[in-house]
């Protein structure tokens, strides 16, 4: 058993069932025994991207987060202070902010985006 943090782009591809998703990742996120975190910052990310059209969402993000058995991760102090002195490899607040987070919680991220493994963080494939 293991504990993993989706990416925001990996969440909504499995909410739609996206054949880009990896085998690996959908292996992962479908096994019972892992814990599937989904982080509050992929809500406001996705409500801000719907909100201004660059994005198509499920209205009822935390029922589908619920009805997956996948578990919410609120944003803390300690979260925003880790995400704030984070080397600038990456300029995506959202993104910084979930690697905050895998980082302070020892999580695995599932995601796409090759910039998180220059912050030491175990990386899955989405």
């Amino acid at each position: 058993m293991s504990n993993y943090l989706l990416d925001t782009h990996t969440l909504l591809w499995w909410l739609n069932n996206e054949p880009k998703l990896s085998t690996d990742a959908r292996q992962i996120i479908s096994n019972p025994e892992n814990i599937i975190f989904v982080s509050a910052v992929s809500a406001w990310e996705i409500s801000i991207k719907k909100a201004i059209g660059k994005l198509s969402a499920p209205d009822n993000l935390e029922e589908a987060i619920s009805v997956n058995c996948f578990e919410p991760l609120l944003i803390t102090i300690k979260h925003g202070s880790k995400a704030g002195s984070l080397p600038n490899y990456h300029n995506d607040p959202f993104d910084r902010m979930l690697i905050a987070q895998a980082m302070s919680e020892n999580l695995i991220i599932i995601s796409r985006d090759t910039q998180f493994s220059q912050y030491g963080v175990s990386v899955i494939p989405a």
